[in-house]
């Protein structure tokens, strides 16, 4: 995918130039209290809301670009990995910190097949998405009424529920629960039987090679990710606009912080 460079903005582009704000109002106050010999007794607003918040506003910055952050699941493109109105714990530390605006990274480590990614989206860098990591540079992903394999390995699927019977959440009803083993990654996906993969590869399609509907083969371009929702028939992905390039990356979900509507989510694993 050749897209122009974009400038995100978001969340963290906010907290940057109110990081940038609060602390030149800290600056002069700084300086005017040295001047003066001391502070008045009565601080302007400017200093109330302003330098004093410096500190605050700044800590809240660095955490959230460097270390960790906290963003919310608002769809259900990732069920049943993640369910709507989970907020996630997501560390920066697994691939680097992302300098706001333009998403610069200071490399830690790089995506690894089967990790749950949060990125900017490719075709608006002011959006954050989440999926997972089915295919590296220079990998060639198959994939088969749902179920995806790589380098030519053997599928390796097992049905977990049909999705009937006592137990099941409504919100996976009449959906086939699948557990997927790639490239020694695990994970339970949700397939529709009706659907069954057949999607189609628009975003992708210069480098793939289709059987037919619902099979396909696809070598992933250098620098650029494949990334699938574990939804795989209800999931805006790769398979839509196409590979994600590798500055886009933002950070991996390693946990559920907690859905304030299913207490039983709090601090999940991924």
């Amino acid at each position: 995918m050749n897209l122009p460079p974009q400038i995100g903005f978001s969340i963290n582009e906010i907290l940057a130039l109110a990081t940038l704000a609060t602390g030149a109002c800290w600056l002069v106050w700084r300086l005017r209290t040295r001047r003066l010999g001391g502070e008045p007794e009565k601080k302007p607003l400017w200093v109330s809301f302003g330098a004093e918040l410096f500190v605050v506003v700044a800590l809240m910055f660095t955490c959230r670009v460097s270390v960790a952050d906290w963003p919310k699941v608002p769809t259900g493109s990732m069920e049943p990995t993640l369910r709507v109105g989970d907020y996630l714990l997501v560390n920066h530390l697994a691939y680097g910190p992302r300098l706001p605006f333009t998403n610069t990274a200071i490399e830690f480590g790089s995506p690894k097949r089967g990790d749950v990614v949060v990125f900017r989206f490719p075709l608006d860098v002011s959006e954050f998405y989440v999926k997972r990591l089915v295919g590296l540079p220079g990998d060639v992903v198959a994939f088969q009424d749902g179920a995806v394999s790589v380098n030519g390995a053997p599928f390796d699927v097992q049905v977990v529920s049909e999705g009937t019977g006592a137990g099941v959440a409504p919100e996976d009803r009449g959906q086939w629960l699948l557990r997927e083993s790639v490239a020694g990654s695990d994970r339970t996906i949700k397939v529709n039987p009706f659907v069954m993969g057949r999607l189609g590869v628009d975003g992708m399609a210069a480098h793939c090679r289709t059987q037919r509907a619902g099979s396909w083969q696809c070598t992933v371009p250098p620098g650029e990710y494949l990334m699938m929702g574990d939804n795989r028939d209800n999931s805006s992905d790769s398979r839509v606009w196409g590979f994600l390039p590798h500055e886009q990356v933002y950070g991996k979900a390693v946990r559920v912080l907690f859905n304030a509507h299913d207490l039983s989510r709090f601090w999940t694993a991924l």
